[in-house]
């Protein structure tokens, strides 16, 4: 098992909601990617690098059904998308044109993409559904892309729900949306899974009647029931 994978095995049992508590700590506030929410039910969390693609604002010479066609486009970022990674789509949080739609997610399933995440719509939202990709967007529209946007290249820092996202940096996604890691505090961050298992232990001394000050964050006290603690969770 790589390094990464032993990473992300480790995030995958990690919410969101802990990871911006502990990239918090960190000095990091902006993390969390605003409109990227759950489009499909059984979104289960995931885990991945991040695979970046850039739109800007339509411009109506450039942003035409021609433009599909070209080599610099959706269909060949697509095609350039590594098995396991997230696509991260900058759609500058146009929820008015879909950026792409079904075709498009099938051939990102078929290619062992681990998710879609975006701050812009999906079109054909059912049959995007049907595809079984794991998806993170602002809803669902009809019109095309062109509607409101032009294509601009892939693997390029972007703006993601207001949150900068570089190539390679690691995305976790769950309920409650998606989050960026910067590549360069991977490893730092695995003290996820620690306050994971704290908080596990919290939640049980609350559900046992305890009451929060001193528990909530844990005193001297209670950490050191923690630490006597943990060799049974």
């Amino acid at each position: 098992m790589n390094n990464d994978e032993q990473s992300f095995n480790a995030l995958a049992k990690v919410t969101t909601a802990t990871l911006t508590t502990v990239l918090l700590k960190k000095g990091l506030r902006n993390v969390w990617i605003r409109g990227a929410r759950p489009l499909c039910s059984a979104s289960e969390r995931k885990v991945g690098r991040a695979f970046t693609v850039r739109f800007i604002p339509a411009r109506e010479d450039l942003a035409t059904p021609a433009s599909w066609s070209s080599p610099n486009s959706t269909r060949g970022a697509i095609e350039q998308m590594p098995e396991g990674c997230i696509a991260v789509v900058d759609a500058n949080g146009v929820t008015d044109a879909g950026f792409w739609g079904d075709i498009l997610c099938q051939r990102m399933a078929e290619r062992g993409v681990a998710a879609l995440v975006s701050d812009g719509a999906v079109r054909d939202l059912a049959g995007v559904q049907s595809t079984g990709l794991a998806i993170w967007a602002n809803g669902a529209a009809a019109p095309p892309s062109v509607a409101g946007l032009t294509f601009a290249d892939w693997e390029q820092p972007v703006g993601c729900g207001g949150v900068a996202v570089f190539p390679g940096d690691v995305i976790v996604a769950d309920i409650d949306g998606a989050v960026v890691i910067p590549a360069a505090l991977l490893d730092e961050v695995e003290e996820a899974v620690e306050q994971e298992r704290l908080e596990a232990w919290i939640m049980n001394e609350v559900k046992n009647g305890a009451a929060l000050p001193g528990l909530y964050p844990a005193n001297e006290e209670n950490r050191a029931r923690y630490e006597a603690a943990k060799k049974d969770l």
